[in-house]
């Protein structure tokens, strides 16, 4: 162990400010300009929901990758850094594409062949595949080493976790009918395969004897953790930390799904003339 530090001071991060700025320009002019005449007819371009919820993710990119977790985690804890992938992977990635509008995502996969590719590989196995494939890539050694030791690579494989965990999450969240949602049960069958996976690298960080990234062997880390408490932690983050909010969107499809089927088998003759009383006196259209 090298020994405790002081929190890293406020560091300019413009490239990132530039990215997150541009993308949040980029959906206020299609949302005002755009929308109005994709959208379905006589429907507003964008909800508010839908705003709150792009809003946020873009919130989460930039809080992940700005100071101090941005710093943290490349100059002193990996654990930091599975927090910063997760943060990504987990609920950036999830919020942004509720924020979208069908017809922005449409316009979005706009080249034939990029709207294939990307519905070819929102199924459940291929989508699965990509998720074990990246996670698999990210958290290899080598490529950590790489990544921390050059900022296009470090870069690359960010954007590359990025637009595979969109590509994950849209059988759970896409406003596409052409890239439908899966059935509830499929969900949850979805979700808890993604819950299992993370495991086996987990694991590997977990029950390590020895530090498997051997660029935080040389640096400092707060906390007084030393290097392989710090792995070690960052395994317990990527198992429990991504298992738990996985297991929670679980439940909420769940119980979506059980107070569905139970709407759908209640008499409806109370609730019909309950909607029209309300209509006759102005309350709802």
């Amino acid at each position: 162990m090298l020994g405790s530090v002081p929190f890293p001071p406020w560091v300019p991060h413009p490239d990132v400010w530039l990215i997150v700025g541009l993308l949040a320009a980029a959906y206020a002019v299609a949302v005002i300009r755009i929308g109005p005449a994709w959208a379905s007819p006589g429907r507003p371009a964008v909800s508010r929901l839908q705003v709150t919820c792009f809003t946020l993710g873009l919130f989460t990119l930039w809080l992940g990758s700005d100071w101090p977790i941005h710093d943290i985690a490349e100059r002193y804890n990996y654990s930091v850094h599975m927090v910063q992938h997760l943060m990504f992977a987990m609920v950036a990635a999830p919020l942004l594409l509720l924020g979208m509008p069908a017809w922005l995502l449409r316009l979005a996969l706009g080249p034939r062949w990029l709207f294939r590719a990307v519905r070819s590989l929102a199924r459940f196995l291929p989508a699965l595949v990509v998720f074990n494939l990246v996670l698999v890539v990210t958290h290899w050694p080598y490529m950590v080493q790489q990544s921390l030791s050059s900022p296009v690579v470090h870069f690359s494989l960010h954007t590359v976790l990025f637009v595979s965990s969109l590509i994950v999450w849209l059988p759970i969240v896409s406003p596409l009918p052409e890239i439908p949602r899966f059935a509830p049960v499929g969900r949850m069958l979805f979700l808890f395969a993604q819950s299992v996976v993370p495991t086996v690298p987990a694991s590997f960080l977990t029950f390590g004897s020895s530090p498997l990234y051997k660029f935080y062997e040389h640096v400092p880390h707060l906390y007084g953790l030393s290097t392989l408490d710090d792995q070690q932690l960052a395994g317990l983050i990527m198992k429990i930390g991504a298992g738990l909010l996985l297991w929670m969107l679980i439940a909420v499809v769940f119980f979506q799904w059980a107070a569905e089927e139970d709407r759908s088998s209640t008499p409806r003759r109370g609730l019909d003339e309950l909607d029209r009383e309300l209509t006759q006196m102005g309350l709802r259209r």
